[in-house]
């Protein structure tokens, strides 16, 4: 892991430390903390999230306070079941809380109905999964350009700049079945970013990839973020890849274990695992 240190919050939507907050060795710290000089795009405040099943409680989510920057990068690691799919949601408007807030760019979702979380998904948020989730009998243009009909009729051109920003635009024509494992993450990148949301939310995009076509997608991803400015927050159970964000949130039983700072993050090619 490359060079790291503490950042805590100090009001006016930086960080400086909190009273009571420790700073662990090695740059972990507890609680909310964000990199300085960045506005709270989302935070967490005692966030819990419970599923009823039947006569069982089970809690995904316990009192998380988490604050994530405009632009960041952050990579959200933990074993299965420690609520990283489940913090996902959340801030994609998938699911709600059950108790706390949720603000996004000061906007309490928490509070949102089924039509305002509906709106809120279609124009702030940018999903990538694991499996591709392409429709088969259109091409990779096709498949960028149904997601901006969900926006807007107008801006169909916008389909062949995001197949132009992840390397694909002499592949617009071809259909999934035409495309490597890679290319068609990569549409679906394109997909999720034509539409241009502040927020890009990813859940092991990584998983269905090799080695080599891993770091080629994350490295897609990190030009995105660097470039439009993007916050993304990537859900992985590889630990290499953190090394590429700015903070990594490690989660425990639903609870934040540790907030870790990269100073110096790597370049996605750099990263071996």
């Amino acid at each position: 892991m490359g060079e790291t240190e503490a950042a805590r919050d100090g009001g006016d939507g930086m960080r400086d430390p909190r009273p009571g907050e420790a700073e662990a060795g090695g740059g972990t710290v507890h609680g909310m903390a964000v990199k300085p000089q960045q506005r709270d795009l989302i935070v967490f405040e005692e966030v819990s999230k419970v599923y009823p099943m039947g006569e069982v409680e089970v809690v995904a989510l316990r009192d998380v306070n988490l604050a994530i920057g405009e632009g960041e990068f952050i990579v959200i690691l933990g074993p299965s079941g420690s609520g990283k799919t489940t913090l996902l949601n959340l801030v994609g408007g998938m699911d709600t809380v059950t108790s706390g807030r949720l603000t996004v760019n000061g906007r309490d979702i928490s509070r949102l109905d089924t039509r305002g979380l509906t709106e809120y998904r279609r124009t702030q948020i940018g999903f990538i999964f694991q499996f591709f989730n392409l429709i088969p009998t259109l091409t990779a243009l096709e498949n960028v350009e149904f997601a901006l009909d969900l926006v807007s009729e107008n801006e169909r051109g916008k389909a062949r700049e995001a197949l132009e920003m992840v390397g694909l635009a002499e592949r617009a024509d071809h259909f999934p079945s035409q495309l490597s494992g890679g290319e068609q993450q990569r549409v679906a990148i394109a997909r999720a970013i034509c539409k241009s949301p502040p927020i890009l939310l990813c859940d092991e995009p990584t998983g269905e990839l090799d080695y080599e076509t891993g770091k080629t997608v994350l490295g897609v991803m990190q030009r995105i973020n660097r470039e439009k400015g993007q916050t993304i927050i990537l859900v992985t159970h590889n630990s290499a890849i953190a090394e590429m964000a700015n903070r990594t949130v490690r989660l425990h039983s639903g609870e934040v274990a540790e907030i870790l700072e990269v100073k110096n993050p790597r370049d996605a090619e750099e990263l071996v695992w």
